[in-house]
């Protein structure tokens, strides 16, 4: 296979992977299967790459944060996994792969991503500093100087030409075999197009306002430490506020748990609405200047008055024309000799009926089968509790025999990492002495560059002020310019044409007068308009008064035969549709077997407690009873004690709250 599909399959296994969901052998095994990947080869590379770029993800994960928070803020947070497994392969597999597959997998990708990527990672540097110290907080020094440090610092010589020609492809070179080949006739690169802007009109420069002159900064005094320091006095304050809070929250939950549930001295919500009511009912005896209100109208119940607009009367008139046009047509044929359809009709509601029939039997032939499987279902059911009875004691067995295994493994496992925690611990003690060391380095830094900022920052100062001295001066000339006078002035006479030649060309005073005669040509046709729209108005009218009156006579013939179908229906509604199917018949006596065969295996199946449970049960049922009376008279003694309290005068729970708030 090739280098770029075995890079891609490596970044596509590591994207799609999630450590919750399943395991590494099950992730990788579905990958490979999916995807069809039948080479031995390549499945052991992917296997060994995705195992490594999970096992040192911390180390990988250090370079690639880094790399996206410098150089990288350009590159798709997407393509983070392609950076992770470059990242493991220059670690720890360039030894095995060597410089030739190393090469070819960097050139299957975009020279740009790569060229930004190794030009940051391959830094020596950076290498034998901040990665070094990062690196070490993870990993012990031994192990991140003999396995990442020293193997890059060895390999660094042999990556230099292929960080040199990805900047050569970055930088669109010539490089040394496109020479040759130009040389023995092969076609040279040609420069890229140079662009050229338009020769557009340049807009007029707009004034330029007086810039602000920039404040001189003045030296401020430093800070006192005091500042930064909160007075002794207020955290001892803080302390003993928090103490009588605490205090305070206890005394209150005690009193509240052990408050007098029977007697509440408030008003239950039944009671308050009820007063509310009756206080309600004394208020509108007493309500003497209320203005009467009107009583709603009547409504109408039957014969509802519908208003029809228009539309509406057009449309059901043209209905109504239509069914009179079929009577006439079917009138006509009946007359010239054809057959009427009577015999049909009668024929096709007879077997109207029978299909009726059936499909009620079928209705209940389906309510007993389901009835019948329902039954089935329940036998069955008894059958497998108590199968199930049967595997439960026989897993109880398996379990106990399981929980001792296991008990006598995670003692051996307890053992094992006491003594790992041991080693860990004495290889850790060397650590404090390297943090030191690197705080100090860090504040001899810090102290360099706020000397170095304060410089240039004075420098900055003093060019801001030469500069904007030379924009004040060059403002003062463009004002000066601009403020000469210039004479514009124009005369127009309303009565002259523009003098630009065109066959319709007219003064300003010619046009309102042909825009008057216009106007009134134009309300002479509007009047003659609205004469012709009154006409039609008046036309339309006497035509919906004509389709009204056949409205009215069509539905006064439906309501009468609609009354005669109801009559029809009460009396077919009131027979009864016996079913006489045999099958239906046989499946409910089946039926009646199935529930005496459920009921005979309920009574066998019942349990009967023995002398002892009922004797437990008896025991327990004391004991829950004891329990409550126990509870209700602790609940009637801090009631009692709560009622003294309020007799006396006295209010534990503001107090509580008092001492909280000293």
């Amino acid at each position: 296979m090739e280098h770029g599909n075995v890079l891609r399959h490596c970044v596509a296994v590591l994207n799609c992977f999630d450590a919750d969901r399943a395991s590494l052998e099950d992730h990788i095994s579905d990958y490979i299967s999916d995807n069809e990947i039948e080479d031995e080869a390549t499945q052991t590379f992917l296997i060994e790459v995705f195992s490594g770029c999970v096992r040192y993800v911390k180390v990988m994960r250090l370079v690639v944060d880094s790399f996206y928070s410098s150089d990288g803020s350009r590159c798709l947070r997407s393509e983070r996994n392609l950076y992770t497994v470059l990242c493991y392969l220059t670690l720890y597999r360039l030894d095995e792969l060597g410089l030739s597959h190393f090469t070819k997998f960097i050139d299957s990708q975009d020279f740009n991503k790569m060229h930004r990527f190794f030009n940051y990672f391959l830094d020596k540097e950076s290498i034998r500093s901040w990665m070094k110290s990062e690196w070490s907080k993870i990993y012990e020094d031994e192990y991140v100087s003999t396995t990442l440090v020293k193997p890059l610092l060895r390999w660094f010589l042999h990556l230099q030409p292929i960080k040199k020609k990805l900047a050569d492809k970055v930088a669109n070179k010539v490089t040394v075999d496109t020479v040759s080949s130009a040389k023995t006739g092969g076609a040279l690169k040609r420069s890229a197009t140079v662009p050229e802007p338009f020769n557009l009109t340049q807009p007029q420069p707009r004034r330029i306002p007086t810039p602000e002159k920039i404040p001189v900064l003045t030296k401020h005094k430093p800070v006192p430490s005091t500042t930064y320091e909160s007075p002794e006095t207020e955290k001892q304050l803080d302390e003993i506020r928090l103490k009588n809070r605490r205090l305070a929250e206890e005394m209150l939950m005690e009193a509240n748990r052990k408050q007098f549930a029977c007697a509440q001295m408030e008003k239950s919500d039944k009671a308050k609405h009820k007063m509310a009511e009756i206080a309600s009912e004394q208020e509108k005896l007493l309500d003497f200047n209320r203005s009467k209100a009107r009583p709603p109208p009547q409504s109408m119940k039957d014969n509802i008055p519908v208003r029809l607009n228009a539309a509406s009367i057009l449309r059901e008139g043209i209905l109504f024309k239509k069914k009179e046009d079929e009577q006439t047509k079917e009138l006509e044929h009946l007359e010239s000799g054809a057959r009427d359809a009577g015999e049909f009709l009668t024929w096709q509601q007879t077997m109207r009926q029978q299909d009726f029939a059936q499909e009620l039997a079928e209705v209940e032939r389906r309510r007993i089968e389901g009835k019948l499987s329902h039954e089935e279902a329940i036998l069955a059911r008894q059958t497998l509790v108590h199968d199930n009875k049967q595997r439960v004691q026989e897993m109880k067995q398996q379990a106990s025999e399981l929980m001792m295994q296991y008990l006598e493994q995670r003692f051996e496992d307890e053992m094992t990492m006491r003594q790992l925690v041991e080693e860990v611990m004495s290889g850790h003690k060397n650590v404090k002495k390297v943090k030191q060391q690197l705080v100090e380095y860090k504040q001899k830094l810090v102290q360099e560059v706020n000397e170095e900022s304060k410089e240039l920052l004075r420098q900055a100062l003093e060019d801001a002020e030469q500069e904007m001295k030379q924009k004040i001066e060059l403002i003062r000339q463009i004002r000066a310019m601009e403020a000469v006078p210039k004479t514009r002035q124009k005369f127009v006479n309303l009565t002259d044409t523009a003098g630009y030649g065109l066959l319709s060309e007219m003064s300003i005073a010619e046009l309102k007068e042909r825009l008057n005669l216009y106007k009134v040509a134009q309300e002479k046709e509007e009047c003659d308009k609205r004469d012709e729209i009154i006409q039609s108005k008046l036309a339309k009218d006497q035509m919906l008064m004509d389709t009204l009156e056949t409205i009215s006579r069509h539905r006064s013939e439906l309501s009468r035969q609609a009354a005669l179908r109801l009559e029809d229906k009460k009396k077919n509604r009131n027979q009864k549709v016996e079913v006489k199917d045999r099958s239906v018949l046989e499946l409910q006596e089946k039926l009646e077997q199935r529930k005496a065969e459920r009921l005979k295996q309920t009574e066998n199946n019942k349990i009967v407690p023995s002398r002892l449970s009922k004797q437990q049960t008896g025991s327990l049922i004391e004991q829950k009873k004891a329990r409550e009376e126990a509870r209700w008279k602790e609940l009637e003694s801090s009631r009692e004690r709560q009622a003294q309290f309020r007799a006396g005068g006295a209010k534990p729970a503001a107090s509580v709250f008092l001492f909280a708030d000293q």
